[in-house]
């Protein structure tokens, strides 16, 4: 028997909101994007995506500062290609929020289902929280412009 039970519509747009030079997400499109069933409740996916936006926001907070002292007000402001009629800003800022949602819902998963077949269900998720924190760092280091590699001499 599992721990979860499917619950709610989780069709209807779930908008979460965030710090004003930031945009705010829409937790069906993470949903949908990140393969989220609805076993995730709503409330829980928007503690994962509040958790992850505070954690984004904190690390880019020298780069907000910088645009704001251009005179970018948003992130949307900010010159940047566009893809698919939106800023690679916009996306690689989406890419890191719904990479550590996902990843902390994950690790909860594991604590919350301890059964047979919730250890099954997480050992075959095709991606461990590990890759969605180096994917969700490799988003974030593209926003700064930082090389994505980093070499220790011993």
């Amino acid at each position: 028997m599992s721990g979860f039970i499917a619950g709610g519509n989780t069709t209807t747009a779930h908008p979460i909101s965030n710090a004003d030079f930031w945009p705010k997400l829409d937790g069906q499109q993470l949903r949908a994007a990140m393969r989220i069933d609805s076993s995730v409740t709503d409330d829980r996916l928007e503690a994962a995506t509040v958790n992850a936006m505070i954690e984004a926001n904190r690390e880019l907070s020298a780069y907000r500062a910088a645009r704001k002292a251009e005179g970018y007000h948003s992130l949307t402001a900010v010159p940047a290609e566009q893809i698919s009629d939106e800023s690679e800003l916009l996306h690689l800022y989406r890419r890191i929020v719904y990479c550590r949602a996902l990843a902390e819902l994950i690790e909860r998963y594991r604590s919350y289902d301890t059964t047979n077949s919730g250890e099954q269900k997480v050992t075959e998720e095709q991606t461990s929280p590990d890759q969605l924190r180096r994917d969700a760092r490799f988003a974030l280091r593209n926003i700064l412009g930082v090389s994505q590699n980093t070499v220790e001499l011993l």
